[in-house]
């Protein structure tokens, strides 16, 4: 007997979802590993200009071409916003970030940035805290303060400019998207718009950077390609399409816990990062802040 169609959708849902998760737990070995051949702003200009291509050859393949132009025309001024605000000054933060600490506590710090939109909610969107909400900023920044000290309390020798720095990302990050929390334009003609500004602006950026870019140096490139595809282009299309397969979005959900735990593996494995206990206590903080905000009383 065939599966009901909820049950159909709600696995393919999954699938769809738990291939975005396995991309996503990526990409902080990737980060890490292209910041070993590219600067920071390097690596943003390439990344940005592959996910623009990406997301073009999308809109081309759906015949969307004129609908989007059509966007761009009639709010240009608000995209090239958003494309200042990510991918230009967020990922440029989060890569420098990244340029700064080990890839374990950049990529723990960034989980941080749903607690972050709560917070910014406030004043932007005019939304009230909750004693429950309140309680998991205190667990999950319990975790942050733990990751950055590791444990030792010895605040001197804390790397503070790029804690800083993965704090700021995630600022940015949710700012980025409750920015866009009215915006009901479709996702893909949007995020064409935003990473083509972007990359325009990144482009500009070079002009003021004396380094050249390194294109006769294949890693660098294909470092730089996979980040594009795989953290700013295809797995947000493969999360976009679960969450609107999705029947029950709670189970969805519940898979971006499986990523951090997942990167500790990969930078274990592959980038030979000791990974400390106070990391993986610092994450598991970080993560029960983020149950205790999305579980509903």
């Amino acid at each position: 007997m065939a599966a009901p169609p909820v049950a159909q959708n709600q696995r393919r849902a999954l699938m769809f979802g738990l291939a975005a998760v396995a991309l996503w737990s990526t990409v902080a070995t990737a980060f890490k590993l292209a910041l070993g051949y590219l600067t920071p702003l390097h690596l943003l200009f390439l990344a940005a200009l592959t996910s623009t291509l990406t997301f073009f050859a999308l809109l081309v393949w759906q015949g969307r071409c004129i609908e989007t132009i059509r966007l761009g025309r009639q709010r240009w001024l608000f995209y090239l916003g958003q494309g200042a605000l990510n991918p230009f000054v967020y990922y440029w933060v989060l890569f420098a970030a990244y340029d700064q600490l080990p890839a374990q506590q950049a990529q723990a710090i960034n989980y941080t940035w749903a607690i972050t939109m709560a917070l910014l909610a406030v004043p932007m969107l005019k939304q009230r805290l909750t004693k429950r909400e309140l309680l998991a900023m205190v667990v999950a920044y319990g975790g942050v303060v733990l990751i950055a000290t590791g444990g030792q309390w010895n605040f001197a020798e804390t790397n503070w400019l790029g804690i800083g720095l993965a704090l700021l990302s995630t600022l940015l990050w949710a700012s980025y998207w409750l920015i866009n929390t009215k915006n009901k334009d479709a996702p893909i003609p949007a995020m064409f718009w935003c990473f083509a500004f972007g990359s325009l602006l990144l482009a500009l950026a070079l002009l003021f950077d004396p380094r050249p870019l390194p294109w006769h140096e294949w890693r660098a490139l294909a470092a730089a390609a996979y980040v594009g595809l795989f953290e700013m282009g295809i797995t947000f299309l493969l999360w976009l399409t679960a969450m609107r397969t999705a029947e029950r979005t709670s189970q969805l959900s519940m898979l971006i816990f499986l990523s951090p735990f997942m990167s500790l593996l990969l930078i274990y494995f592959i980038l030979d990062e000791v990974i400390q206990v106070t990391t993986l206590i610092g994450l598991s903080l970080i993560c029960l802040g983020l149950y205790l905000q999305r579980k509903k009383v």
